[in-house]
């Protein structure tokens, strides 16, 4: 049972809602009262995806509610955050570093064009391999594809196909490259922004050109920093609700009183998989690597803590549970933390987070902090559609008080 509790984390409470029971030191699910993954569903109007950026980036919208007043709602812009947090608050970000990890190419079998994502380095092969979705027809162990620039042009580096490793498209692959570059080099040269596919395929849709290089910029927070040593070079997604910040806002809200500790959790592609099980609970959660590294002083400090998107919410909650445990909060570790209604919060006391897809485990995490779980989310979300937030990646966002 040591699996299910590190997925599942519920709080030492009876049936109650939760749908958990104690026997000994493991936790039984109880399927009739678990989340329903169908509650998780709404409809969006096309038209309120954000298929670019606010510009600039703190005139985003922000919905403002509190857990002590659940009926209250403000609308504000993230601008106004100096004036919402209080002195003495904790602003805990995610600091990843976005890859250009979406690439293209072509088949040199058949010449067809291929896609794929990087999804992080791997082991198995001599010299440098990936684990990455690879999209193309006939595939086979043994293939080759060769990359192209953003401009088109071939690359010289060379992917072949070793092993399959999932059913979605996953790939063992050798990497040959010329220059014999680290897989951060290789995707400077031949990599693209990895803007999720409902933001490519709406703006595919209303006729929307938007360059790379806007992309690039747009799709990274100004805190993101390098990796070193780390298990994972970086991410396949942005940490979206730190994507608000500016350089001058961050310096205005540090004047208002506000500390800033920043984490790390690399994002991984299972981040945009829908739950695809009747029942939340039963979704297979991807892993991902986190740290706390310097803000491990947040597990002992008793301020309120405001997690800056899913990601640090994740990260703080990971370590928050281990130390819960006696275990050590230093170093890295793979979490499969799933948060859904009923979870036992141990260091978040606030969320600044954007307007997530249906059916999908950040969805969960929200609705598992708003009192009244699901049903009082989906009509905080129907308010923001009525007053037509932008939803998703480049969207506006949600601020949950205590």
């Amino acid at each position: 049972m040591e699996g299910v509790e590190r997925r599942y984390w519920k709080p030492a409470a009876g049936i109650g809602s939760l749908g958990v029971l104690r026997w000994g030191n493991a936790w039984c699910r109880i399927p009739s009262l678990m989340l329903r993954t169908s509650e998780l569903d709404y409809e969006l109007d096309e038209s309120l995806i954000a298929v670019r950026p606010a510009e600039p980036r703190e005139s985003a919208r922000l919905m403002v509610v509190r857990r002590s007043d659940p009926q209250r709602v403000e609308h504000a812009r993230i601008a106004d955050l100096p004036d919402v947090l209080a002195s003495g608050d904790v602003l805990v970000f995610n600091r990843t570093r976005v890859l250009p990890a979406r690439f293209e190419g072509r088949n040199l079998d058949t010449q067809g064009r291929v896609e794929g994502l990087w999804l992080r380095d791997g082991v198995g092969c001599d010299g440098l391999a990936w684990e990455a979705l690879v999209r193309a027809r006939r595939f086979r162990p043994g293939r080759r594809l060769e990359l192209t620039t953003c401009a088109a042009r071939a690359s010289g580096v060379i992917l072949t196909l070793v092993e399959k490793m999932s059913a979605d498209g996953a790939w063992l692959v050798r990497v040959d490259d010329p220059q014999a570059r680290t897989t951060p080099e290789i995707l400077e040269e031949v990599g693209r922004t990895p803007i999720p596919p409902y933001i490519r395929g709406a703006r595919k849709r209303a006729g929307l050109e938007v360059s790379d290089e806007l992309d690039r910029a747009a799709y990274q927070t100004v805190f993101a920093r390098e990796g070193g040593d780390e298990p994972v070079q970086g991410s396949v997604a942005a940490p979206t609700a730190g994507l608000h910040f500016t350089p001058a806002l961050l310096e205005r809200i540090g004047a208002r009183g506000v500390d800033r500790a920043e984490v790390t959790l690399h994002v991984g592609a299972g981040t945009f998989k829908p739950i695809e099980t009747e029942r939340v609970e039963e979704h297979p959660m991807h892993a991902e690597w986190c740290a706390l590294g310097d803000a491990a002083w947040v597990m002992q400090s008793d301020r309120r803590v405001v997690a800056v998107g899913s990601t640090s919410a994740r990260t703080l909650e990971t370590f928050a549970a281990r130390a819960e445990e006696g275990q050590s909060v230093s170093g890295w570790v793979s979490t499969e933390l799933l948060i859904t209604p009923g979870y036992r919060w141990r260091r978040v006391d606030g969320l600044l987070t954007n307007f997530h897809l249906p059916r999908s485990t950040l969805l969960a995490m929200v609705a598992a902090f708003v009192p009244g779980g699901i049903e009082r989310l989906l009509e905080l979300y129907r308010i923001a559609m009525d007053k037509r937030y932008r939803f998703y990646s480049y969207g506006d966002a949600m601020l949950i008080l205590p």
